[in-house]
């Protein structure tokens, strides 16, 4: 970087330590969790999932921004917007080189107003994050030609330690889309996002415009209501290969309006904060556990939202987990999953009830990554499938889900 033209930055963690670097996004400043995560690719991917909002995220890996930005791997399906409130990064490489690329990532930030910081020691800071836990922190920049000052510091340093932090904040009914809409495309292939570049500008926030240009159509069997606590995009595409037709809703979208639909099948989708101060969304789910029989399978916070539920606890995670190389067991099969993984909180699995049992758990920490409930059509998953790290290990749990609805449709005929 040229450094007649840097702005000066500074990361300040709750304790008081800071970090110093360079500006790369936006100017300002933003306060969040302060969490690492361990992918080696797919910066825009983290920085567009709606699981991150209210997190200033570190990548460990050191060398960011080499393949650029493009208008297709948004994962966010409530708009192109970055979720992320803050990047934090090693290296941000000056060139670009992929056939994709639109758009160097630190005009990707500057233009979504996300604020970031570069040319600090991740490694140092992942150290300091593994030993204390995630921390509130502040990323804050200087003003254009001027100079981080001591009171600079000192604010950041108060700002972070104001920071509510994530446990009981409810942020599901902020990311999720204000109003339904229909999704039927499927997974794409790159041929589709040269057909569909002169679009990249046309989606239309909040009812899946843009994403409904590209990827194949499938006719569809079954009818799929997904509630939205902050949905990745790719979730949706999997979900129509398996021949489902999508309909998405508002995360406090009153579970009547769902079952009036008539839903062969109800996905809940993964999001941020706390899932416990979801008290909505928790009685949505423990309706449909109760009083129905309609398959459902739950991702991320869709997965702590039936353990909490079913009368289940969930706990906040000292790091978490977050990162694309996560070994995950199939506890009925033994087999070992690699698994993408977004997530500060998990349910614990102590405190599970007689008809709900463990399905997957982790090989890092022990704690539970999967459950079913054994008197209902009901399972879910804590990492996230649809992000392909295997690259197919989880595609399965997808094909369960379809499995489930076509045996319900089987039964009622």
């Amino acid at each position: 970087m040229n450094s007649s033209v840097e702005t000066q930055a500074i990361l300040a963690l709750a304790d008081g330590t800071i970090f110093r670097g360079v500006s790369i996004g936006s100017l300002g400043h933003r306060v969040g969790e302060v969490v690492f995560n361990t992918a080696m690719t797919g910066y825009q991917e983290i920085l567009t999932d709606p699981s991150y909002a209210r997190q200033l995220v570190t990548l460990t890996y050191p060398h960011i921004g080499n393949t650029g930005t493009n208008a297709e791997d948004t994962e966010s399906g409530n708009g192109h917007k970055v979720w992320a409130d803050g990047l934090i990064i090693r290296d941000a490489t000056m060139a670009t080189s992929n056939f994709r690329n639109s758009e160097s990532l630190s005009d990707y930030l500057q233009r979504n107003n996300t604020v970031a910081i570069a040319e600090i020691d991740t490694r140092q800071l992942t150290r300091l994050l593994r030993d204390k836990g995630a921390q509130n922190g502040c990323i804050m920049t200087a003003s254009n030609g001027e100079t981080i000052t001591s009171d600079d510091e000192q604010k950041a340093i108060e700002l972070a330690q104001g920071f509510a932090g994530l446990k009981g904040m409810d942020l599901a009914k902020e990311c999720c889309t204000t109003d339904s809409f229909e999704w039927t495309a499927g997974t794409w292939d790159l041929s589709d996002t040269l057909l569909n570049r002169d679009v990249a500008g046309s989606h239309d926030s909040g009812t899946g415009g843009f994403f409904k240009q590209l990827g194949t159509h499938i006719d569809a069997k079954y009818n799929v209501v997904a509630y939205d606590f902050g949905s990745k995009t790719n979730i949706l595409r999997m979900l129509v290969d398996r021949g489902c037709h999508v309909t998405v809703v508002p995360a406090q979208t009153p579970i009547a309006d769902v079952l009036a639909m008539n839903p062969d099948g109800i996905f809940l989708s993964n999001g941020p904060g706390d899932p416990a101060a979801c008290d909505y969304a928790i009685d949505a789910v423990r309706h449909i556990i109760e009083e129905t029989d309609v398959p459902t399978f739950g991702i991320c916070l869709g997965h702590q939202l039936i353990g909490l539920a079913s009368g289940a606890n969930t706990i906040k995670m000292k790091t978490g987990h977050h990162g694309a190389n996560h070994p995950v067991q199939d506890l009925a099969t033994g087999t070992v999953m690699i698994t993408s993984q977004n997530h500060g909180f998990a349910v614990d699995e102590d405190t599970l009830p007689d008809n709900v049992k463990s399905t997957h758990r982790s090989l890092f920490d022990g704690t539970n990554q999967g459950i079913e409930l054994t008197n209902k059509p009901v399972f879910s998953f804590q990492g996230h499938p649809e992000a392909s790290p295997g690259p197919h290990d989880c595609a399965p749990l997808f094909d369960k889900f379809a499995e489930m609805m076509e045996a319900a449709k089987t039964a009622q005929a």
